[in-house]
């Protein structure tokens, strides 16, 4: 018998001497000439020994070969309509691995995948490394929603297929789904959702295969178009029957056991300020001068803990949908109506639940005192925005009957105007962007777009929201107590120094310290310096992308944008699963701080954390591929109309302009044919390489509707006079035509550089403004969401 060390010294020599084969077993054991069983159990056992130590790795194919194992690289895979794609790898700053058609292993886009690494990115080429799939470990879609063609009976026969699905989603659209027979016949056109059951193979590399589940009705029936989009987004529309049957088992008024243990404030001139079309109303607010010159300031939040218990089948459905989803003609909301507009709504001349949060500020808007407490309060009115700013602005007979809480408005004004002066003053980053509301008519077609008007009474209502939120989250910092917060973390220093370097192209310095972090008021002064002048635009988009996500968090890893130390959400438990829970955990604290409590708090909030935040981000993505649906679908009867618009953003592929009912739409540069264009990245701008013309954000342009395509949510458009362009206001002397050149030996990658790769800049009518990597939200549009 051959001892172990022996075998493995041959077998070590062996493999050096053929480093690129790779060895089975039998032919590992044909080349030492072992036939004793003994021996191939050593053999086994010298193997393993050689791989522990990385001297040998083994395959999939589970084969032997030298070296130790490469490193996997796992990233999303973001393909392209010509056969390639890209992938990004979490957590790393290199551009995207390109990834050749043969390279791809059948993957699609969002798939997870684990990539080898073939030719490393040359310095200095911002392309990147090229790479390919050897493995997908992951899909994005397991389902999807789309339209469903019949087979012919004889196709039917002959395939096993009765038809198949197509989604509208450009990414996948190229994939037809075999859709199998399990009893369910739509009819043709009929948008239907499919469980996907195989996807694409060496055998069948351009289809997958399903089962249908879900028939929603013809594409062309009312509210179908929307209904695809929201089940695609996998947003729960129907309430199961236990949910409603324990919703309606809570009662519609407050009964007298509902006031043990609660502070009755009835008595205080509480009030909602709303929209127009709001229905359910789950804050209300009170102020008042105290003695000493400071304002008692009121914020009364609907106490929905009370009403939906944990483990109780309420519960578990508002943890699912983790957010109410607000789309043109509809509320998917996150509980039952007969409580969001029921007995949790805060609606007037009636007793409601509700968590209290008295705040004294002072002149300076800093909170000296503060009390967090359970409650009755009786709203005193139901105000509008509107109505209230116009009685700001002098018109008090806006309010109706209630003329005499006009002075309370007045104070809260004022209030407001000190609140925003502190965060002003401590750094908060206030952008301001255009928010469009989309008009549709009774069938759900969209007939006007108008801009929503924020005047004082809407941004009252959020200093207040914030105030209360900034306290609660410090009160339980403070108290050691374990909390769900709000966070929006210090941006990446990559990502700043790409916004310096930026910045310095238009001599704008950000004054700080070397080696020390940019603080929220440096790139407040940023904004503040630009505001009217020709940068602004491109200024404030840039830093839009270069913050980072809002998100929940158990950590108190504070608000970089607002500039606050500790921050939650506690003023919206209707439609914000994480409210609900900070209701939940102040009632519980109330009782007990035990160790046993914090410890249960501290074991669940990391998973309510990264579940509210993707549901959260689920219905944002839902939100916006709405409104780019019914956008294009009110510009559809305009083709060959001209606009005036403002260039949006600029790409390698073209640049998005933005009409002022806010409809975005792209110029492709292959459109753009009065000179070859080139994306200066540096400067964000398409530059003509003869003319030296130049587009660049923030540009006023006349375009001409040249397209529309419902389906796609896309709208194109085309220069109206090019001539009109400016030139250039930086060197382009190294822009000039490129010269033919021969692809190169791995498919002749496209020079899409950096990250965000977009293929051919279509994916809907919305572009990546937010920037930040692969549909991140500026920290803005989340933080604080009115409906």
């Amino acid at each position: 018998m051959t001892t172990v060390g022996h075998i493995r010294n041959e077998l070590l020599g062996l493999f050096r001497r053929n480093a690129k084969v790779n060895y089975s077993v039998a032919s590992l054991q044909r080349a030492l000439k072992l036939r004793d069983s003994a021996d191939i159990k050593n053999m086994v056992t010298a193997l393993n020994g050689l791989m522990k130590e990385s001297f040998i790795h083994q395959n999939e194919q589970e084969q032997y070969s030298l070296g130790a194992p490469k490193a996997v690289i796992v990233g999303t895979f973001r393909g392209n309509d010509k056969g390639f794609g890209f992938v990004s790898v979490d957590d790393s700053t290199d551009p995207d691995v390109f990834i050749a058609p043969p390279n791809t292993k059948h993957a699609i886009d969002g798939d997870t995948v684990e990539i080898n690494i073939l030719h490393p990115a040359k310095p200095g080429d911002p392309r990147g490394a090229d790479g390919e799939v050897t493995k997908v470990t992951g899909h994005k879609y397991t389902s999807l929603v789309g339209e469903f063609q019949p087979f012919s009976d004889k196709e039917a026969r002959q395939t096993g297929f009765i038809g198949t699905v197509t989604s509208p989603e450009k990414k996948i659209h190229k994939y037809p789904i075999m859709v199998e027979d399990t009893g369910m016949h739509p009819q043709a056109g009929d948008m239907v959702m499919v469980e996907i059951t195989h996807y694409p193979d060496n055998l069948h590399p351009a289809s997958m295969t399903g089962m249908m589940s879900q028939n929603l009705g013809n594409k062309n029936d009312p509210g179908v178009d929307i209904m695809s989009i929201v089940m695609s987004n996998h947003i729960k529309s129907e309430f199961p029957p236990e949910v409603l049957a324990q919703a309606q088992n809570i009662p519609d008024h407050v009964l007298d056991s509902d006031r043990t243990g609660r502070r009755d404030i009835t008595d205080q001139a509480v009030v909602t300020i709303d929209g127009d079309d709001s229905k359910d109303f789950d804050d209300a607010v009170t102020v008042w001068r105290l003695d000493n010159g400071n304002y008692h300031l009121g914020v009364h939040i609907a106490d929905v803990s009370y009403y939906v218990r944990p483990g109780t089948p309420l519960d578990d459905e508002a943890y699912d949908r983790g957010t109410s989803t607000y789309l043109t003609d509809r509320v998917i909301p996150m509980l039952p109506f007969r409580l969001s507009n029921g007995i949790c709504s805060l609606n007037p001349d009636v007793d409601r639940l509700a968590m209290s949060c008295d705040m004294e500020i002072d002149g300076q808007g800093h909170v000296v005192n503060h009390d967090i407490y359970p409650s009755i309060i009786r709203s005193h009115g139901r105000l509008t925005y509107n109505n209230v700013n116009k009685a700001l602005d002098g018109d008090a007979s806006a309010l109706g009957d209630r003329q005499e809480l006009l002075p309370m408005l007045q104070d809260m004004a004022q209030l407001h105007q000190i609140l925003y002066k502190m965060r002003h003053e401590r750094g908060a980053i206030d952008f301001e962007e255009h928010e469009a509301k989309i008009i549709v008519d009774d069938v759900g077609h969209p007939i006007d777009i108008v801009l929503r008007e924020r005047g004082t009474s809407e941004r009252m209502i959020e200093s207040f929201m914030l105030a209360a939120n900034e306290t609660v989250a410090k009160h339980y910092y403070d108290a050691h107590l374990p909390f769900l917060y709000r966070v929006h973390e210090q941006p990446d220093k990559d990502s700043m120094k790409e916004f310096m370097d930026f910045l310095a192209t238009f001599g704008i310095q950000i004054h700080n310290v070397k080696g020390k972090d940019v603080t929220p008021r440096m790139l407040q002064q940023v904004v503040t310096d630009v505001a009217g002048t020709p940068e602004e635009a491109m200024v404030n988009v840039k830093l839009l992308r270069s913050l980072q996500q809002a998100r929940y968090s158990p950590d108190p890893l504070g608000h970089f944008g607002l500039a606050a130390k500790y921050y939650s959400h506690f003023t919206s438990p209707i439609r914000r699963y994480p409210d609900l829970v900070a209701h939940r955990m102040i009632r519980e604290y109330a009782h007990s701080t035990s160790d046993d409590v914090k410890a249960k708090w501290k074991q669940v909030l990391p998973d309510i954390a990264v579940q509210t935040s993707t549901a959260e981000r689920r219905s944002v993505d839902t939100e916006r591929a709405v409104d780019d649906l019914k956008k294009a679908e009110y510009m559809e009867d305009k083709v060959g109309q001209e606009f005036d618009a403002v260039v949006s953003s600029v790409l390698s592929f073209g640049m998005f302009v933005e009409l002022p009912n806010t409809v975005e739409g792209l110029v492709h540069i292959s459109n753009m044919t009065d000179d070859y264009y080139q994306f200066v990245e540096q400067q964000m701008a398409l530059v003509g390489a003869g003319s030296h013309r130049m587009y660049r954000i923030g540009q006023p342009v006349r375009v001409r509707l040249e397209n529309v395509d419902v389906e796609q949510h896309n709208v194109d458009f085309v220069i109206v006079d090019p001539d009109q362009a400016p030139a250039a206001n930086f060197d382009t002397s190294d822009i000039k035509k490129p010269q033919p050149r021969s692809n190169n030996s791995h498919g002749g990658k496209p020079s899409f550089g950096g990250r965000n790769h977009q293929g051919n800049g279509r994916g809907g009518n919305r572009h990546p403004r937010g920037g930040q990597k692969h549909g991140k939200q500026p920290f803005n549009q989340i933080h604080m969401k009115r409906k």
